[in-house]
């Protein structure tokens, strides 16, 4: 069985919807859940699903403590669902090309540093672009930067506010994000 980590700071909407969707798979498991928020509601969720869960902070991830965790969690993947601080390189060099992150536009556009959430899809909106999507990427020193593994679009209509646009970038999200991780990993 491969064990996968999923990192996240905040709802977990993701977290959850992969957790499920390889809730019986015969060779992938989400066997922690992660966050570097003790407040935040993926760890209700990760409780809800029967999946251990811990709270660690940046000293721990960029200092070591935290890679040598996920090994001593026999942790052989790690996906990054809405986790918004950078990967350190010591993690890098302990997973590599095993940390896939998922970023809410279609990059180059509109990612890097600061562009997260409503951020991006405010972004978009005010560029008049017409469509937006998803794009699923390893994690390099960089953010946004890894090689791309997968990409979905939406159209943008003329009405859509950036709730309309988030709406339908969560939805490409819950469908494409499990199962991109079981193509790539399962």
């Amino acid at each position: 069985m491969n064990n996968i980590a999923i990192l996240a700071s905040g709802s977990g909407t993701n977290a959850e919807a992969i957790a499920k969707y390889l809730a019986n798979h015969p060779t992938l498991c989400v066997s922690l859940i992660a966050t570097n928020k003790a407040g935040a509601f993926v760890l209700e969720r990760a409780k809800k699903l029967g999946i251990k869960s811990i709270v660690f902070n940046k000293e721990r991830l960029t200092g070591g403590a935290f890679s040598r965790e996920l090994k001593s969690n026999n942790i052989d993947y790690i996906v990054l669902a809405g986790f918004l601080l950078k990967i350190p390189q010591n993690l890098i060099d302990a997973y590599p090309q095993k940390i896939i992150n998922i970023h809410p536009a279609l990059l180059p556009n509109y990612g890097g540093k600061g562009m997260y959430g409503v951020r991006v899809h405010q972004a978009v909106i005010e560029n008049k672009e017409r469509e937006s999507g998803i794009t699923i990427h390893y994690v390099n020193e960089n953010f946004d930067k890894g090689e791309i593994i997968f990409q979905a679009k939406c159209n943008i209509l003329n009405t859509d506010s950036s709730d309309d646009l988030a709406a339908k970038i969560h939805n490409l999200e819950h469908e494409h994000f499990p199962k991109t991780i079981e193509r790539l990993w399962g």
